[in-house]
């Protein structure tokens, strides 16, 4: 089976050796992303829908330069710093998946490698449906 790694130009990706997103057949598997600008910095400091509508561009676009479509999305998972802001982050997430709705899980956690990041989002996909299924063109 072929695999198809896909870079979304993070520069943590080289030295810590991941790829944004990998495919294998029809699996897609995003790797944990987190609010990073181009220029390295956090986006959206501070503000937790700001990084969490951030994060999910990063994987719809990932996800499309694997040959996927956000409606392929079967399973995220949310990790946030502060759970009590767990609304902020599903009001984003709901932006992106409402008529999708995949499987999901928000979870508290320490801390992430950035000390900025509020939340950072993984996405596992089986491609099939494309297009044909319903879904936000966000």
């Amino acid at each position: 089976m072929q695999r198809k790694n896909v870079s979304s130009g993070s520069p943590m990706e080289e030295p810590i050796g991941f790829s944004r997103a990998v495919r294998t057949g029809s699996i897609i598997a995003v790797s944990g992303t987190a609010a990073i600008a181009p220029d390295g910095s956090t986006a959206f400091p501070g503000d937790v829908y700001g990084q969490t509508r951030y994060c999910l561009q990063i994987i719809k676009t990932a996800i499309e330069k694997a040959g996927g479509y956000l409606q392929d999305v079967v399973r995220t998972r949310v990790m946030v710093r502060d759970i009590s802001l767990w609304e902020e982050a599903a009001k984003a997430h709901g932006e992106f998946f409402s008529t999708i709705r995949p499987a999901c899980t928000f979870v508290e956690v320490k801390g992430f490698i950035g000390p900025d990041w509020l939340v950072e989002i993984e996405a596992d996909c089986v491609v099939g449906q494309g297009q044909q299924a319903a879904g936000p063109h966000i």
